[in-house]
């Protein structure tokens, strides 16, 4: 009777240790993967509801909208594993497409001029915000904040309010081109990703970083120039916004000071919802170009089904806070 009672309770426990060993599976797998299923279901469904979605036509016009918001998210990436936020990101958008569009037009500038004075000035403001941050030990968000509204506001100075018009046609291959069936700015996105992810995970630059982001005060002691990184993730985001604002104003043929308007809330929601924590130190490039394109395909699928453009941003504010509650859970 003993021993048959013994063999009930070793049943059990290789059960109860079977059951464990599957919840821990399913566990990780959700923590690591939850991004990717979602984002295969979601196509899935769009694809049943709307067969147009699935069409190579479509497929390249989703790559090619997200190409600008998913360069951004790589930059913010950075930033946002260091345990710092930027926003001031649509703004500095709209300040770089101003800029180069008025090199051209004013100046007579060349379209290699007009590119690289505006990622250096946006590259520069990113490196002063930075700089502000880590001197004053003030918030990251509170310093972005006030830089969101001073790019914004020099855009709108030196365009005079409006948008500055008839750009170089070599100026509008950037945006507007194509390289055989591909778009430019799906190359320059590609480009972007590839670098952005060897910096990230084969260079003691993104070590460093990963290392800030998890323990600020433990990297200071273990001899890393915590505040020299902190204010060059800054730079990095400022860069790719710049990029962002060329490839902007080349696709539209014009510099607009109020591009970008908002674009904060899509880039930092990519990178979040790819899987990147809010509080540093976990997360990755793959992660968020995977947000990117999730992102993207949700706003092309409502689109074509006809739902309304407020309702989606309310959808892709949810999206922000369940992604943080489940972080928080993670953590």
């Amino acid at each position: 009777m003993k021993a048959k009672e013994e063999a009930i309770q070793a049943g059990r426990e290789i059960a109860i240790g079977k059951g464990q060993k599957i919840l821990h599976i399913l566990n990780t797998g959700l923590k690591n993967y939850g991004i990717f299923f979602a984002f295969f279901i979601t196509c899935v469904i769009m694809t049943i509801l709307t067969p147009v979605f699935i069409t190579p036509r479509n497929i390249f016009n989703i790559i090619r909208q997200v190409s600008m918001i998913g360069i951004i998210a790589i930059g913010m990436t950075f930033v946002i594993l260091s345990a710092e936020i930027d926003l001031s990101v649509g703004s500095m958008v709209a300040f770089t497409g101003v800029i180069a569009a008025g090199l051209q037009v004013y100046n007579g500038c060349s379209t290699f001029i007009a590119t690289l004075v505006p990622l250096l000035l946006a590259t520069l403001l990113g490196i002063g915000m930075g700089v502000v941050i880590t001197k004053t030990n003030v918030h990251s968000f509170v310093v972005t904040l006030g830089m969101l509204s001073i790019a914004r506001g020099l855009g709108l100075i030196y365009s005079g309010g409006y948008p500055i018009s008839g750009l170089n046609p070599s100026f509008r291959f950037i945006g507007g081109g194509m390289i055989g069936p591909v778009p430019v700015p799906v190359i320059i996105y590609l480009g972007v990703i590839i670098v952005g992810y060897f910096i990230l995970s084969q260079t003691t630059f993104g070590k460093y970083v990963y290392a800030i982001g998890g323990n600020r005060e433990a990297a200071r002691l273990s001899g890393i120039p915590v505040n020299f990184y902190r204010t060059i993730v800054f730079g990095i985001c400022s860069f790719s916004a710049g990029i962002a604002g060329i490839i902007l104003a080349s696709r539209v043929n014009s510099g607009q000071p109020t591009a970008g308007l908002g674009w904060e809330l899509d880039v930092i929601a990519s990178v979040i919802i790819g899987g990147t924590s809010l509080f540093g130190g976990r997360g990755g490039i793959i992660g968020t170009v995977i947000g990117s394109l999730f992102l993207g395909v949700l706003r092309n699928g409502l689109n074509l089904l006809g739902v309304s453009p407020f309702y989606q941003q309310v959808f892709i504010g949810l999206l922000i806070i369940i992604a943080v509650i489940l972080d928080k859970f993670r953590r």
